[in-house]
């Protein structure tokens, strides 16, 4: 697991996916996160805007990321 450190309260999904270098693009963000493909906290996340906090933990192609 991969501890991914925010300076803010929260960050949103996909910012997240493009600010811990899993995906380089947003759009490419977008496409996984509608398409079922990402995890938040050990369930499927089908919003992009979900908002992330401290001690989520995300799931995306065999990887998991902590934020603190």
């Amino acid at each position: 697991m991969k501890d991914i450190k925010i300076e803010t309260e929260f960050i949103k999904l996909d910012s997240f996916l493009k600010w811990s270098g899993a995906v380089s693009l947003g759009s490419e963000a977008k496409m996984f996160i509608q398409d079922g493909q990402v995890k938040v906290n050990g369930q499927v996340e089908l919003q992009r805007g979900k908002k992330l906090r401290k001690g989520d933990i995300i799931e995306f192609e065999e990887s998991a990321y902590r934020i603190c």
